[in-house]
């Protein structure tokens, strides 16, 4: 998901952070700001379209949810409020932190699966343009791999896969030119499913 905490464990998401991102446009806002290192709400309602005071609504709902935090440092003058993503992994509950609203988390999981579904058929429509040759950069990736691993070893390989984005991330060079954004979506499921 969006957002979250640094660190090796996920944030686990409360109440109120399950109803700020359940909310489509905050879902929008919260992508953009993750585009951005920064950005004022004036800057996101033009980008989305969007009358800038629903979108400080919006902003004040992600902050009060601990999703967003201000960025003062990037403010022009003391009234100026600027914002930014608060970043890491999230995660909406397990056996050990169950979720305190079950409706509320199942909302949130059916938002991001259809997200991930509205990707999935952009990859899917745009592939016969890479494998038919008529578009020579890799722009998405459809993959499938099957392995069979203990739960233990599963839950080591996404905790590498999170240092790895959290490395690349690193190690990126802001203002490269090819620099371009990337929605990774990655599905797992073992044959239990």
């Amino acid at each position: 998901m969006t957002g979250g905490a640094q660190g090796d464990d996920p944030v686990w998401m409360t109440s109120a952070m399950l109803k700020a991102y359940a909310h489509p446009l905050r879902r929008r806002i919260l992508k953009l700001l993750a585009r951005h290192d920064h950005m004022r709400a004036a800057d996101i309602a033009a980008e989305l379209d969007v009358p800038a005071n629903r979108v400080s609504f919006h902003l004040r709902t992600l902050a009060d949810a601990a999703l967003i935090t201000e960025a003062p440092e990037h403010a022009r003058d003391r009234r100026d409020r600027v914002w930014t993503a608060v970043r890491g992994a999230m995660s909406v509950g397990d056996p050990d932190h169950p979720v305190a609203d079950e409706e509320l988390g199942g909302a949130v999981v059916q938002a991001v699966a259809a997200e991930h579904q509205d990707l999935l058929q952009r990859v899917v429509a745009w592939a016969p343009e890479y494998y038919g040759g008529r578009s020579p950069g890799i722009r998405a990736v459809f993959q499938q791999r099957t392995t069979r691993l203990t739960e233990a070893e599963f839950e080591a390989l996404l905790h590498e896969f999170d240092e790895a984005f959290e490395r690349a991330e690193a190690a990126h060079d802001e203002n490269d030119p090819d620099g371009r954004f990337w929605q990774v979506d990655i599905v797992a499921a073992d044959d239990t499913i």
